[in-house]
């Protein structure tokens, strides 16, 4: 298979996520405040573009309350830092089976399943550039957690989506995620050329290997745009071997903790790390503008 070295590779910054991060790092952002500014940051170091979950600012925990949603699109919007802004639209699809002998009635404590409105009712609120949509259903790691994305919520919500001109950037976390995502663009669903972000060793998606990372680039269709990334201590590997299948990157506390061994990261730091891996690659870090131009983004008023 020959070379197809991306040249002009823009970074995302996932900055904070819905994982149980909060309590094993200082770094991980909790409030609206604090998430926008750890974005803020990000693109500062070199993100074209920031990923951003919300939290309670209290607890930590993973949240889907509009106003903090707004909270973080307004600080970043009037900070005067040019950047794309993506916002999840993973939350909501969450449901936690009771025991192996009695999966029904399910657990209400771990399940928050919604309507496909009220999953992208931040995004029509906020009308960020990108919002993201986990294009399938997982195990996701806990024992009776499933996270759910059935066929006709990912066309309603992905219809939603085109009809606000806010492009999806299709979570892939396995190979049958870009197969559905390709009917999903034949049947008018999405637009294409499509945006991926390609996932990798998330449990229980696609293993984090070359060979398996290999198999989904070669299904994302040549005029679609990737990007991709790998948990943990991988982070930084995927960053080149993105940037060697002809992708872009992304970094950031949602996905690693960690910039070395013993040694907390924060966002700007992993935005650093990832700008200099690329350029000593020989590649070039492209802005948030050339981002807009290559992917059709619409920027939005501060």
């Amino acid at each position: 298979m020959p070379l197809n070295m991306n040249k002009e590779v823009f970074i995302t910054c996932a900055v904070t996520g819905s994982g149980g991060t909060q309590d094993r790092s200082p770094h991980v952002p909790r409030s609206a405040r604090q998430i926008a500014e750890s974005a803020i940051e990000a693109a500062r170091a070199g993100a074209a573009i920031v990923h951003c979950h919300v939290r309670d600012p209290d607890s930590g925990a993973p949240s889907r309350k509009l106003a903090y949603y707004r909270e973080v699109t307004e600080r970043i919007r009037d900070a005067g830092v040019d950047v794309v802004l993506n916002l999840t639209a993973g939350m909501g699809g969450d449901i936690t089976f009771g025991p192996t002998d009695a999966p029904l009635p399910v657990n209400e404590a771990g399940t928050d399943m919604i309507g496909a409105a009220e999953r992208v009712a931040h995004i029509a609120a906020c009308l960020p550039e990108i919002c993201t949509l986990d294009c399938g259903t997982m195990n996701f790691a806990e024992a009776d957690y499933v996270m759910t994305n059935t066929p006709g919520m990912l066309r309603d919500m992905g219809a939603r989506m085109t009809a606000l001109g806010v492009k999806p950037e299709i979570e892939a976390f396995d190979t049958g995620h870009l197969w559905f995502a390709k009917e999903l663009v034949a049947e008018g669903v999405l637009d294409a050329p499509a945006l991926v972000q390609l996932c990798m060793g998330v449990r229980w998606g696609a293993p984090d290997d070359l060979n398996t990372f290999m198999a989904m680039v070669n299904n994302v269709p040549r005029d679609w745009t990737f990007s991709a990334f790998g948990l943990g201590r991988n982070q930084m590997a995927y960053v080149a071997a993105s940037v060697l299948a002809g992708g872009n990157v992304r970094v950031g506390l949602e996905d690693n903790l960690w910039l070395e061994k013993g040694v907390l990261a924060t966002n700007a730091q992993l935005v650093e790390r990832a700008v200099g891996i690329i350029e000593r690659m020989g590649a070039r870090v492209i802005g948030p503008q050339e981002v807009r131009d290559r992917l059709g983004l619409v920027k939005r008023a501060p």
